[in-house]
């Protein structure tokens, strides 16, 4: 917790206050930042209060607001509105600090803070403007081929019912899925249903099983393997 003050005062940027800054602790006065070589007290006497990104690489720290309480409607808004501008910068550490005078600096991977107008251009260099490296794009494509070839051995297994049937007797190579089509009103269930909707029932009804939670890897595989299937279809949300 840092000391309370009544005015700014100077801090050398010895390693302390470098961490400081780093965690966004330490305030910047108008017109100065930390490339000056000087890291300001905060005025707003220690309250704060943090945001981060569902990418858990992007946060938003707001002076003058405590950390237990929500922000104001109009304050929420701008914080989600600069983080989805930060959202763009897909593989970059950012955070960014919006000061009790309404002003925003942005620190990329811990280097130091430096003012952005909203409005603006960021200052840094937006990673979909690069080329994603060879080792990257087979990092991903092995990942994702792990995924729909599990679902695939489970589409194809018995083992998600009770009673001998499998996903693909019923559905060869995952015909007929349409998960394109979903969200739509799905006549079974009575209501808008989306693909893992369908899939429980399926394991329910047909197959006598129990059904998958949302987030069950199971679960998953199962949508990555019938969506692979219909890759380069048109997506037709509502369609029957």
């Amino acid at each position: 917790m840092r000391a309370k003050t009544t005015s700014r005062f100077l801090v050398a940027l010895s390693v302390p206050a470098v961490l400081a800054l780093a965690l966004g602790l330490v305030g910047l006065p108008a017109g100065e930042s930390s490339t000056s070589g000087i890291a300001f007290a905060n005025a707003s006497e220690g309250v704060w209060r943090q945001v981060t990104a569902c990418d858990q690489k992007k946060t938003v720290v707001v002076e003058g607001y405590p950390d237990n309480q929500p922000l104001p409607p109009a304050k929420a808004r701008q914080v989600a509105s600069l983080l989805t501008d930060l959202m763009q910068y897909c593989n970059e550490e950012v955070r960014a600090k919006i000061t009790s005078d309404e002003r925003i600096f942005l620190s990329v991977n811990g280097s130091a803070f430096a003012q952005f107008v909203p409005g603006g251009p960021l200052p840094l260099l937006p990673v979909h403007g690069k080329p994603h490296t060879a080792r990257e794009e087979q990092i991903w494509k092995a990942e994702l081929g792990r995924m729909v070839e599990e679902g695939n051995k489970l589409f194809h297994d018995s083992k998600l019912g009770a009673n001998g049937i499998s996903c693909d007797m019923c559905h060869p190579n995952a015909s007929n899925n349409h998960p394109e089509t979903y969200p739509k009103f799905q006549t079974q269930l009575k209501k808008v249903a989306l693909l893992r909707d369908m899939i429980n029932w399926c394991i329910e009804n047909p197959l006598e099983g129990k059904k998958l939670a949302d987030d069950d890897p199971q679960m998953k595989a199962l949508e990555a393997y019938i969506l692979w299937q219909r890759a380069g279809k048109t997506m037709e949300p509502g369609k029957h």
